[in-house]
């Protein structure tokens, strides 16, 4: 086989750099050398209570947003996970091969719940074996993740080898982890040490990808620093957290790393390379903007775009499905 690509997103508003440059360019340089299978999760979205239309225009909002960042719909297949059924299906078969000890020592539960984990529901548990469904649906070889997430790719190989035994099959693919690159863990411009997020209540702790030039120029200059020069080496980085996230946001958008970067400043001050950062984060989110706008005056082509996305992996996934359902006696 050849190598296929799965990957989802939450539907968040308010996409941000640390989105961008964590997982959605990644997605777009994915398409040149991969089958791809991208799709807005929005059956993990609702494992929290989410007021319906404000999740119903993430859902367009995301998907214009992936789109204007280049995923390209005719060489991958974009779609809603809640549009092709067998998401849900095939969780809720894998939810009988999973076992309580597993999803027990998945440490983003205990994070998500926090102190009230018996308010919890019960789709923030057992998320993770929908995540394994996700992936097993259409036999992907490769998934992109974090670190926070190679715990859960880790259960869908468990389950898939578990569901393979336990029925004498060779049905599911076990995937293999696709950790991102230097840029992909984007932090704070107000903290070097937290990551950047749309639930910071500072709107300066993130550059928007729907801001201005004017306001990603002032949230850049306005990002915390620290008075030393910059070094000439990435080592000497170390125990500067915002510097780092600096450079490293800089390397990032300039498609360099961030020892040529440095290459260029060392010596200087963050007076020197704030605005040469904020020109280059400007230019390169310039065409994304545009064509954003573009999608979002159209928001039936989204549609359309999602359905015939939805259409093409339901095909895709159907003889898994099956398989499973056969294997299982259920058929």
């Amino acid at each position: 086989m050849n190598m296929r690509v799965v990957s989802g997103i939450q539907p968040t508003g308010n996409l941000h750099l640390g989105n961008y440059l964590g997982a959605i360019r990644n997605w777009v340089r994915l398409q040149e050398k991969s089958e791809c299978v991208f799709f807005l999760a929005d059956l993990h979205a609702i494992t929290v209570y989410n007021e319906p239309a404000v999740l119903a225009a993430n859902i367009r909002e995301m998907a214009a947003a992936l789109l204007a960042a280049g995923v390209d719909p005719v060489r991958s297949i974009l779609f809603r996970q809640a549009m092709v059924p067998g998401h849900a299906e095939l969780a809720w078969l894998l939810n009988c091969t999973a076992r309580i000890g597993w999803l027990n020592r998945m440490t983003q539960f205990k994070e998500k719940s926090g102190k009230n984990r018996e308010g919890a529901s019960v789709g923030l548990y057992s998320y993770p074996v929908l995540q394994a469904a996700d992936v097993l649906l259409y036999n992907a070889t490769h998934v992109p993740v974090g670190e926070d997430q190679k715990q859960h790719l880790e259960l869908a190989r468990d389950i898939a080898a578990k569901f393979n035994t336990d029925y004498a099959v060779e049905l599911f693919t076990a995937p293999e982890p696709m950790i991102g690159g230097p840029a992909a863990r984007v932090m704070s411009l107000r903290d070097g040490t937290a990551k950047m997020s749309k639930s910071d209540p500072s709107e300066a702790s993130r550059v928007h990808l729907t801001d201005d030039a004017d306001t990603i120029l002032q949230k850049i200059r306005k990002a915390k620093s620290d008075s030393e020069p910059l070094p000439a080496s990435v080592e000497e980085l170390e125990g500067r957290p915002e510097a780092r996230n600096l450079v490293g946001i800089f390397a990032a958008m300039a498609d360099e790393t961030p020892a040529q970067v440095l290459g260029r400043f060392a010596g200087q001050g963050f007076g020197t390379f704030k605005p040469a950062l904020a020109e280059c984060i400007i230019e390169a989110m310039r065409p994304i903007t545009a064509r954003l706008e573009e999608f979002r005056r159209d928001p039936g082509e989204l549609d359309r775009i999602l359905a015939d996305g939805a259409e093409r992996a339901r095909a895709m996934g159907a003889a898994t499905l099956e398989g499973a359902y056969r294997a299982m006696g259920l058929r």
